[in-house]
């Protein structure tokens, strides 16, 4: 596994914020396979159970807050990081509404700490996480292309819009391509990635958490809004993606410190209702209802990504199909609470043969 990305990881100092979240557990341990040195900041796991704390990894995990610039710094100086996978983040649409100040701050005002952190500490390169979300979100039925413009109706939206905004600012003003290895030494990119499932993830209001809870309670789950179209993936997809930025990256690839999205083939653009169907298909204790509560909150009913450029020039593309990104999932939360297994080792391995299969470029 560690001739992955060329083999850039292994031996790199790695600093990812938000480790202990979804997306951050799985890329630490995938990080750790290809002999990475880990360093991670994140606050609490939000949950319990909590698929960090599953995985027991040998990492360097540091409690804080990305809005503490002073310990920031002090972390920076003490382990040089040669990059930085920036995910921490307040993640969650309907969190936002209730909690809009601490959205806007961490996902914003964290940010930038982290990259005057980063700029501090002259960090060579950095990947940032936004969201799909991010875009002004119009309902069109085409995917948006990475330079559509930044938007967001809800609190959370609306926060990584700014966050991308932000990023782009500050490959700009202080990371500038032009003066690459003239007055600086950093190279940064954003990544937007669609809806994303996979085994590990108990953060309230996601769909699969909510399907999955209400199984282990022997509960019907409730379903808000079963016509709203999203392109899901498995979360490994993103994280090969994120992965293979930050290689380019490292490689001194200037063309690649830009906006990448990442995303399904169009076909797994499903709604909510023909997502839960699917999921009962492997394991018959799911069962749903539609919530049909007039006075929801707002969420955006379609949203796609179009990942051409990342397809084209980065020569990336997603792996598994719906069938499969469906069956992994519900086979990983089965696994564990009827036999206490975690899959998820089994899960990156048979991903990344799959991904050989096809070869991608980035299993070389």
């Amino acid at each position: 596994m560690q001739n992955l990305f060329a083999g850039i990881y292994k031996n790199k100092t790695v600093l990812v914020t938000g480790h202990t979240g979804f997306k951050g557990s799985w890329l630490v341990y995938w990080l750790k396979q290809m002999g990475a040195n880990v360093i991670g900041y994140s606050l609490e796991a939000p949950t319990n159970p909590n698929h960090i704390e599953l995985l027991n990894l040998d990492i360097t995990s540091i409690i804080g807050d990305i809005r503490d610039l002073e310990k920031l710094n002090i972390i920076f100086e003490k382990y040089k990081p040669d990059i930085v996978f920036h995910l921490a983040a307040q993640p969650l649409v309907r969190l936002s509404y209730e909690n809009p100040i601490e959205t806007y701050e961490t996902n914003v005002i964290g940010t930038l700490i982290v990259f005057e952190a980063c700029k501090k500490a002259n960090v060579k390169a950095i990947v940032n996480i936004t969201s799909d979300k991010a875009y002004e979100n119009r309902e069109w039925i085409w995917g948006y292309r990475e330079n559509d413009p930044m938007g967001g109706y809800d609190p959370y939206s609306s926060s990584k819009g700014c966050a991308d905004i932000l990023a782009n600012s500050y490959r700009n003003s202080y990371f500038n391509l032009n003066d690459y290895k003239k007055t600086h030494n950093t190279l940064l990119a954003s990544c937007r990635a669609g809806n994303v499932i996979g085994g590990g993830d108990w953060a309230q209001d996601r769909l699969m958490t909510d399907v999955i809870l209400s199984v282990s309670q022997d509960k019907k789950v409730s379903i808000r809004n079963p016509y709203a179209t999203r392109p899901w993936q498995h979360v490994l997809e993103p994280l090969s993606g994120y992965l293979n930025i930050g290689q380019k990256l490292l490689e001194e690839k200037v063309k690649f410190a830009d906006a990448w999205n990442f995303g399904p083939s169009d076909e797994r653009s499903v709604s909510v209702e023909e997502v839960v169907k699917n999921v009962k298909k492997y394991w018959d204790k799911i069962d749903y209802y539609i919530n049909r509560d007039p006075n929801q909150l707002h969420e955006a009913n379609l949203l796609k990504l179009d990942c051409s450029k990342a397809h084209i020039i980065l020569k990336w593309k997603d792996v598994w199909d719906s069938n499969t990104t469906f069956l992994k999932t519900v086979n990983w939360y089965k696994s564990y609470y009827e036999e206490e297994i975690i899959l998820t080792s089994q899960d990156l391995e048979n991903y990344i043969n799959d991904a050989k299969s096809k070869k991608l470029e980035w299993t070389n």
